[in-house]
């Protein structure tokens, strides 16, 4: 049974009972309510996920689920007999489903036709494919709320996505974004090592240096603030920027604070058991891997800060260091007493590694942050693009639909 304590800003709605009933009554109230808020769902995914044991299981799970207006798959990395082979795997999905496919030649013009008008749409990639799925449900003009989860879960669970999608989907509610979180443990391990040695101990470092601020506050209100999994609004999805590299958790809860009231704003807990596909550390491999991972977030974080009129500069970034380290180094030690008296094994060694790794990490980060404050443009919101290119939506489902005949 979870604990019920609230901390932060952020609203904390727990898992506090696990009737065997729960999904059936969380489900009948989300048929209730989609009728006047539809939900739909975006499942960003590679191809490659599809041969995989995750996605085929969360498809079949999907076929009974009954709530669900639309399912719209935003597929990557895909030729057209893999996206043929995408669209059959989601028969017997009992929604209106369409598979957006980013690799074809209608995809591929639409995007040209949208950077050639000056707004920079970044690699492709999990930020383009969501924010291009985003702008599909807007054309469809038939939902009201949007969730999405990632394609990789391999504990899925059909409560996890009713969960989810209740605390917006109620209007009685009155939350117009949804976080999930959940433990993870696996294999008698702790995982989630970014989350854990990274953002928790460099949020409480920057309080050390910079003092109180409003958005280090939000952000520390979250418990897993780097799960793939949201709802929220789809006027939310229409006017949030994304970013088009691993920062976009990161990136999505900066411009919800952005544009939405944090009393407008909750954390809700999805599962007691979650597991999915695992980052390597790859230190001294910045292409791949969680260092890689780990500087564009920092970066992420830094250039949201800086927005804020917070001044950041050298001496700030080597305090912080010096100041992560040690946070991060008092952090091992509690999650090494925690996981000792939950009998869960725990190497030492390796949670030092990957500190000295996300310290690198830091260093990096804050180092392209000072050569180049702005960087890389985040992704345009769509009242932005469809102002720029008017009839741009109404293009984007013809040639989605398109594809789907």
């Amino acid at each position: 049974m979870s604990d019920f304590y609230q901390v932060g800003v952020v609203s904390t709605l727990h898992q506090l009972d696990t009737r065997a009933d729960d999904r059936d009554r969380l489900e009948s109230e989300l048929s209730v309510y989609g009728k006047v808020r539809p939900v739909a769902l975006v499942l960003p995914a590679l191809w490659s996920e599809f041969e995989g044991p995750a996605l085929p299981s969360i498809l079949a799970h999907l076929r009974t689920i009954r709530y669900l207006r639309r399912v719209v798959l935003s597929l990557d990395r895909a030729d057209r007999a893999q996206f043929d082979a995408a669209r059959k795997a989601l028969d017997g999905v009992p929604a209106d489903v369409t598979v957006v496919w980013h690799d074809g030649p209608r995809m591929q013009k639409l995007c040209r036709e949208i950077e050639a008008s000056g707004l920079p749409i970044g690699q492709q990639g999990k930020g383009r494919s969501c924010w291009m799925a985003y702008g599909y449900v807007l054309a469809t003009e038939d939902c009201e709320v949007i969730a999405l989860h990632d394609t990789d879960i391999l504990t899925y669970d059909p409560l996890l996505l009713a969960r989810l999608c209740y605390p917006v989907t109620n209007p009685n509610m009155g939350y117009e974004f949804c976080k999930g979180y959940y433990p993870r443990i696996g294999d008698r391990r702790m995982h989630g090592r970014v989350t854990r040695l990274l953002m928790t101990p460099l949020i409480r470092s920057c309080y050390r240096v910079l003092g109180y601020q409003p958005f280090l506050v939000y952000l520390d209100s979250f418990r897993y603030v780097l799960a793939g999994e949201f709802a929220m609004v789809t006027e939310l999805a229409r006017v949030n920027r994304i970013p088009s590299d691993w920062g976009v958790e990161v990136g999505v809860l900066a411009e919800v604070y952005r544009n939405t009231s944090v009393r407008r704003v909750c954390q809700v807990a999805l599962t007691d058991r979650y597991d999915h596909k695992h980052q390597e550390l790859s230190a001294g491999d910045q292409p791949s891997g969680l260092l890689r991972m780990s500087i564009e977030i920092c970066r992420s974080i830094f250039r949201t800060l800086a927005s804020d009129g917070i001044p950041l500069n050298q001496g700030m970034f080597q305090t912080l260091l010096a100041s992560y380290v040690r946070t991060a180094e008092d952090t091992i030690k509690r999650f090494h007493d925690d996981a000792l008296i939950n009998g869960l094994q725990f190497d030492r060694h390796s949670e030092e590694d990957a500190v000295a790794t996300f310290a690198e990490a830091i260093r990096k980060a804050s180092e392209q942050f000072l050569a180049d404050p702005l960087g890389a443009p985040l992704i345009p919101n769509w009242n932005r693009v469809v102002s720029a290119i008017p009839g741009i939506l109404d293009h984007i489902k013809a040639g989605v639909d398109a594809d789907n005949r």
